[in-house]
């Protein structure tokens, strides 16, 4: 599996990420600002390029690869 974060750098399981624009969550009134740093991701097996992981706010996030950046 070749997943890509939005700078086209390789990701793999328990990498640590950081956002690059302010995310509203679905179905929370929480919004994961800018710079916020995700760690131990894993990557799910979607043809979509999405990730799983837990912030500090929220747990069992699934975000799109195209909002993260490798740190």
């Amino acid at each position: 599996m070749n997943v890509k974060d939005s700078n086209g750098t390789p990701l793999n399981d328990g990498d640590s990420v950081q956002v690059i624009k302010d995310l509203k969550v679905k179905g929370s009134s929480v919004t994961l600002k800018r710079g916020t740093v995700i760690k131990n991701i894993r990557l799910n097996e979607d043809d979509e390029e999405v990730i799983e992981c837990n912030a500090e706010k929220v747990k069992g996030l699934v975000l799109k690869t195209c909002f993260l950046k490798k740190v």
